[in-house]
């Protein structure tokens, strides 16, 4: 977050509305980002709230503030039942050679460039590391004969609106527009925006209707484009890596989240066997490589951030069927994990939606295997840390330093 929102914030504290599951703190605390933008830190236990809150007066009211916060505790804890977590894989006892933050010491080293909340520029030792991953993830691609695409970064509206995300995602989203086409409001804004810490200002009416995000996920492209007719063949194995945008406000800390990261998709469309049974080939071979370089990680059932009102009925749907698993890599530094990929299954949701259909007429299933490659090159620098020599000699052996 900016210096200037941290800045001398006050305290709020309270109990909330009821009592909250040790399983959701985590998952609540990162929804009250949302709550409100003044909201600079949130603090959540299962019986009490602690909220730091930038700028503030005495004559604001701190009950209207609780109130949205209960909401969102309300609305996702009461009546809410604990899934039962699926562990697939669970290596978080290998051993590794470094505990410590990697952060500091790659700013330090200028390896690791900070340009906004949650926008840095990566240094050639990341640089490299992510394209030793990409490799990896290249020749996983490869031995699915996965066709490879590229993708625009940008995403219709009218896309998004096909498969729901603004109603399941609309707190992650990023708009993108452009000055209207008329020569006195171009003239207007040339003479008159500026930008201070608080952001760029512009003449009013300046920007034109909103008609494409920055997208927030690799596989959506290869939906769109199989949108509307007959999948070719029966089944499609594709492959894609590209910029993902998701906006987590104050959640966006050091490389473990992002606003702006890079994602490696292999993406399966056909027939449910087709793509549980590809799904999980690609599990096993991925495990192969994650034990040959040592990582310590555990791979296990998940949900995606859903938004507050989706929450708990959806987090439950996925729950029940098994449709997410998280590649979760330890962080020794903190006792904790960062999920740097996952194993996904949608049912025939894209197929219905999208109206992709098989040779029987029947909508199509999918499913992909995504990797985060600044998350996974942070995790494999929190575990190995940042001098090569160090390094599993698997990793050594494919880097040029």
């Amino acid at each position: 977050m900016s210096s200037e929102r941290a800045r001398n914030p006050t305290r709020i504290e309270f109990a909330p509305a009821t009592s909250i599951p040790d399983y959701l703190t985590d998952e609540i605390q990162a929804k009250l980002a949302y709550v409100d933008e003044r909201i600079v830190r949130a603090q959540v236990s299962s019986d009490h709230i602690l909220l730091e809150v930038s700028p503030w007066d005495e004559a604001q009211s701190a009950a209207e503030l609780e109130g949205k916060v209960q909401r969102v505790v309300l609305s996702m804890a009461k009546g809410a039942f604990k899934p039962k977590v699926q562990i697939l894989e669970d290596h978080l006892d290998r051993p590794v050679s470094f505990r410590q933050d990697p952060m500091p010491e790659l700013l330090r080293r200028g390896e690791v460039s900070q340009e906004a909340d949650g926008v840095y520029t990566l240094g050639p030792l990341l640089t490299r590391l992510i394209a030793f991953f990409e490799d990896q993830f290249l020749s996983l691609a490869a031995s699915f004969d996965a066709a490879p695409y590229r993708f625009p970064t940008l995403i219709p509206a009218r896309y998004l609106e096909r498969v729901n995300y603004f109603r399941a995602f609309p707190h992650s989203l990023t708009f993108v527009t452009h000055l209207r086409e008329d020569l006195d409001v171009i003239d207007e804004f040339s003479q008159h925006a500026a930008c201070d810490q608080h952001g760029l200002t512009t003449p009013p009416g300046s920007f034109d209707t909103i008609q494409t995000l920055l997208s927030p996920a690799v596989c959506y492209h290869l939906y769109f484009a199989l949108a509307d007719k007959p999948l070719p063949g029966g089944q499609v194995v594709a492959t894609a890596v590209g910029n993902c945008f998701r906006y987590e406000a104050i959640n966006l800390t050091s490389l473990e989240r992002m606003w702006n990261f890079t994602m490696r998709e292999v993406i399966f469309v056909g027939s449910k066997d087709f793509v549980l049974e590809n799904r999980e080939l690609a599990r096993q071979r991925m495990a192969k490589f994650f034990e040959a370089i040592g990582l310590a990680y555990r791979v296990e059932s998940a949900n995606d951030p859903f938004f507050i009102g989706e929450f708990r009925k959806q987090a439950a749907f996925q729950s029940a069927f098994q449709l997410k698993f998280e590649i979760r890599a330890s962080l020794p530094y903190k006792d904790s994990t960062l999920a740097v990929g996952s194993y996904n299954y949608h049912q025939d949701f894209f197929g219905r939606s999208l109206n992709i259909s098989l040779p029987d007429g029947s909508p199509a299933h999918t499913g992909c295997v995504a990797f985060g490659l600044e998350r996974i090159a942070f995790a494999f620098l929190a575990q190995f840390g940042l001098y090569p020599a160090q390094w599993p000699a698997q990793v050594r052996a494919h880097l040029p330093i």
